[in-house]
């Protein structure tokens, strides 16, 4: 059965989308009729090379030395090299714009009010970068941020990327081991922290964590605190100084070192819920080109566009945020508690600052719906034209939640990807339709299929998420790899030359794409491979329920299903409930789906990332310890989970 289609894009501004603009530009150029997305995006991974060509000249990227190649080799994976001979610079692309339009909004809940232009973002770039080579910065050396979503991020991030130095981040709501965990493998040089930050109306302090932090962190040689709660006691920590001090007033020009395409921009970390964090490097010019792609084409954004993503500076879509600079939108910054003093905060900033892209995660979007927001109603939202929504699967009420409480006229875009790669996978496209439940489509240039368990493409079939083709902004490598063994166990083990993602998918005949969790924690009762994200979509739907959990355990030569369920306040897990919850089950998904046990719990975990942790609890219900707390917002969780009443073998 065909999903309902909730939005279609106007026909008669088709032609003025960027996406058409690229489309009819490779049917001259190429002397070719493509037609509809699919065959544009058929079209794209068959001359790969020509249409990664076609996004270098299609996003005017600024280089130093043009290329010779566009790629030796799509089937080098890991490997392939491409744009060779190119050099440029990342922080360059960002900074192309220099005038008075606003290139960000800063909002610090309700507390601070900030904007800066691009030329002022270009001056404080180039005060920036100065006082970092001032300070011994070189090409190759590590500089991070502990530091909140705020505009020192971007500035020290670009200063950085300007001289070839490498960025990486974390946001200061991260525990002191979450953040050794992550620094301390990449031994970086400098650090920009915050003197604290806002939640909830709450100030809370960073300089008693950082002090910690850099005791055990003896490669950093100059700590940069920003002032920013009004905490003043920097004294007891070593080699700082403040942000004031640091920069060069003087300097006015910034020296844009030209570097190769694959020159490294940033370490990103996975969630490291298993194990210690894996340290993703990612290419400068790899994150340029996707991001353009992304940004442009599967967004239409522009020049005159507000775009805005809740996000931390720990989580990708920072990174995927920041790059709209190069297209010279406006970009808001938001640090705090979204729901802070109310449900409505973001989006009485999405109404005041006209923001015309509004990203966030599903998530919140379900938080909002259960916290009886209606934005629509609320908010003038004229401005907004498109919904991003990524971290989890949105389910198909929350689809239904955002066209009757937002807005009907607005393009809903669940996206997909990973820190793996810097951006999706499975995004949005203003020239499509929007069907409930559904990503619009894969991304151009990525050969994304479906994969059964004989490992054969499958359409209309849940399978694993493979991508068969090299892309741009693959990782380069994983730090302190020297062999590749840990970034080929990452992705290529189970199929060599073939990128594994870890997620569980079904792609349908109109191209369009669900997201079914990730697939190492797919259940597998009596053989049958079930995502957990279809009976979130079915039990969260329920009143009674405030969120739930879904893992497998192994139960006499197969495997069960077990259902965690946290209930709302004054509900109780009586017999009747667990069988309205079994027959609904049933009812929307199939007998398979089933649990075989239901049990209550008082919290569910959480990555910092707003990702549901269920391998952590299935470890924890087999009697194995996890080790790494620190990536969960709410570590203590996961002692909910132990030595549970019912589930002994």
């Amino acid at each position: 059965m065909t999903n309902p289609i909730l939005w279609t894009p106007d026909q008669q501004q088709l032609g003025q989308l960027q996406i058409s603009r690229f489309h009819e530009r490779v049917n001259l150029k190429y002397d070719l009729t493509l037609g509809a997305y699919d065959e544009l995006y058929q079209w794209s991974l068959d001359h790969s090379d020509e249409f990664w060509s076609e996004m270098w000249a299609f996003g005017e990227i600024i280089s130093h030395r043009d290329y010779f190649e566009t790629v030796d080799d799509l089937t080098k994976m890991p490997g392939a090299k491409w744009f060779s001979g190119a050099t440029l610079n990342y922080a360059e692309n960002l900074l192309r714009f220099r005038d008075e339009h606003i290139a960000i909004q800063f909002r610090g809940e309700d507390q601070v009010q900030r904007s800066l232009s691009y030329n002022q973002l270009y001056l404080e770039v180039a005060r920036t970068a100065q006082a970092m080579q001032a300070a011994g910065v070189e090409k190759g050396d590590r500089v991070a941020g502990f530091i909140p979503n705020m505009p020192e991020a971007i500035i020290a991030m670009l200063a950085a990327s300007s001289i070839g130095a490498i960025w990486s981040s974390s946001s200061p709501d991260f525990g002191i081991k979450g953040v050794l965990d992550r620094f301390s493998q990449i031994e970086p040089k400098i650090i920009f922290a915050a003197d604290g930050y806002f939640y909830g109306g709450k100030r809370f302090d960073s300089l008693e964590k950082l002090g910690n932090i850099l005791k055990l962190l003896p490669s950093v040689q100059k700590v940069v605190i920003i002032d920013y709660t009004g905490n003043q006691a920097i004294a007891s920590i070593p080699h700082a100084v403040r942000w004031a001090d640091f920069v060069d007033n003087d300097a006015c020009e910034i020296a844009f070192a030209p570097l190769p395409f694959d020159h490294p921009l940033y370490i990103m970390y996975s969630s490291g819920t298993t194990g210690l964090p894996k340290s993703i490097v990612h290419s400068a010019g790899g994150t340029l080109i996707q991001h353009l792609k992304e940004l442009m084409l599967h967004c239409d954004l522009k020049r005159e566009d507000t775009i805005f993503y809740f996000t931390t500076c720990g989580w990708m879509m920072w990174n995927w945020l920041v790059s709209s600079l190069s297209v010279g939108a406006t970009l808001v910054l938001y640090d705090g508690n979204p729901f802070y003093p109310n449900p409505g905060a973001l989006w009485k900033m999405a109404e005041a600052l006209e923001v015309s892209i509004f990203g966030t995660s599903a998530k919140y979007l379900d938080a909002l719906e259960t916290a009886g927001s209606k934005p629509g109603s609320e908010h003038r939202l004229d401005s907004l034209r498109a919904i991003l929504s990524t971290g989890s699967p949105l389910s198909d009420e929350s689809f239904d939640f955002v066209y009757r409480d937002i807005k009907q006229d607005l393009l809903l875009a669940s996206i997909s990807g990973g820190t793996d790669i810097v951006s999706c996978f499975a995004l949005g496209n203003p020239a499509l339709p929007v069907y409930r439940g559904e990503l619009q489509c894969r991304g151009l240039g990525m050969k994304v299929e479906a994969f059964d368990d004989d490992g054969q493409p499958v359409l209309n079939q849940s399978g694993e998420l493979v991508c068969t083709q090299a892309f741009p902004s693959m990782p380069i490598y994983f730090w302190n790899d020297p062999d590749g063994q840990k970034y080929h166990a990452a992705y290529f083990a189970d199929y060599p030359g073939i990128w594994r993602h870890g997620d569980y998918i079904k792609i349908n005949e109109h191209g369009g794409v669900r997201i079914y969790g990730r697939s190492d924690a797919t259940l597998n009762p009596g053989g049958v491979r079930i995502g957990t994200a279809e009976i979130y979509s079915v039990v969260e739907t329920l009143p009674q329920v405030a969120d739930s959990l879904v893992v497998g355990q192994t139960w006499q030569d197969d495997e069960r299903v077990i259902l965690f369920v946290k209930l709302h306040e004054g509900v109780v897990l009586d017999d009747a409930l667990e069988q309205e919850l079994r027959s609904t089950i049933r009812k929307n998904c199939s007998p398979r789906h089933v649990p075989a046990v239901i049990l209550e719990t008082k919290d569910i975990p959480y990555t910092i990332n707003g990702k549901k942790v269920e391998i952590a609890v299935k470890k924890i219900i087999a009697g194995k310890e996890v080790l790494n707390r620190s990536a969960l917002v709410n570590p203590k969780s996961l002692d909910l989970y132990r030595d549970l009443e019912g589930l002994e073998e």
